[in-house]
């Protein structure tokens, strides 16, 4: 679609140790790094991008990782569960694979008819493996130990807790075109029909919940995909008649970037498609090389001994 937002572009949260966060992702949960950069904004942090074979949109999960960081807390006007699509026979593998790993989660469960395993990465990430009822084609990054048959292939959905659900549910339906799927009891199902997959948002009202504490094991903010600047900045045009504060354009180097804070409380990013992670390693290298943007070449000698070994 081109002057729409197509579903999540990715998710960034925080983490502790950047080498256990990477052993999880990349080895146990089998997702590829795509990329392998600092924070721009922290040079001496990394930002880690994992994802499918091309880092494509929908499939990227971004991480902070600073070591020593405190833990965080789940709770309202947070990003408090990121669910990753599966092929349903494979649930009988992941809890043979998190049993072996000594990877926290619960029973398989199910939710809008739906069977997902929640799961907790090493720092409390929630994390959810879901069976789609609709048909998932997107090709996974597979591993040695994690084949097709078994991997993930990208995003489901993401849930939102909040305490007033209307307000974000607003800025979904009249300024990122979804519309309202299913309602249980307090979780309100949102769905855009731009795109296939990704393009899930649940709504979970819970009135009296507590603000989370954004820290160690949760989401920083939640990044909205759309095909390329001109779109970005229609969407500026848009957030801005609202109100909300919203940044002025900013080179992320992979995409160009929006931040703005819904009614709810969580920091929403809209990203565009271009120019994608191939934009300086080829894809069959993403994620081999350190990646760094051009104002911080000049520190690459440094943080190339000071940033942690990943493995």
């Amino acid at each position: 679609m081109e002057n729409t937002v197509n579903g999540i572009h990715h998710i960034t949260a925080i983490a502790g140790n950047a080498k256990r966060n990477y052993n999880f992702y990349a080895n146990v949960l089998g997702l590829r790094l795509v990329k392998k950069t600092v924070n721009f904004d922290d040079p001496e942090t990394y930002h880690l991008y994992y994802g499918d074979k091309e880092g494509t949109p929908g499939t990227i999960l971004t991480f902070f990782p600073w070591e020593g960081i405190t833990a965080g807390r789940r709770g309202a006007r947070q990003a408090t569960e990121i669910g990753y699509s599966v092929p349903e026979s494979s649930f009988d593998f992941w809890l043979k694979r998190f049993d072996a790993n000594n990877i926290i989660y619960n029973k398989v469960s199910e939710k809008f008819g739906e069977p997902y395993l929640t799961v907790l990465d090493p720092d409390g990430l929630k994390l959810e493996l879901i069976a789609s009822k609709t048909a998932d084609n997107r090709l996974p990054w597979e591993t040695t130990d994690v084949k097709a048959e078994n991997a993930t292939k990208g995003f489901h959905s993401v849930t939102i807790t909040t305490n007033k659900m209307q307000p974000t549910a607003d800025i979904l339906t009249g300024v990122f075109g979804y519309r309202l799927l299913e309602q249980h009891v307090n979780r309100y199902r949102f769905i855009t029909d731009a795109v296939e997959n990704a393009a899930i948002v649940d709504l979970v009202e819970v009135a009296g919940e507590v603000a989370g504490h954004v820290a160690g094991g949760s989401v920083h903010h939640v990044a909205f995909r759309v095909k390329n600047e001109e779109v970005l900045m229609q969407y500026r045009e848009k957030i801005a008649a609202l109100g909300l504060h919203i940044t002025d354009k900013i080179d992320r180097n992979y995409f160009y970037s929006l931040y703005f804070r819904e009614p709810g409380g969580v920091l929403f990013e809209l990203a565009t498609d271009n120019p994608g992670f191939a934009v300086d390693e080829p894809v069959d290298e993403l994620g081999t090389h350190l990646k760094l943007p051009a104002q911080h070449e000049r520190f690459r000698s440094t943080l190339e001994k000071t940033l942690p070994q990943l493995y």
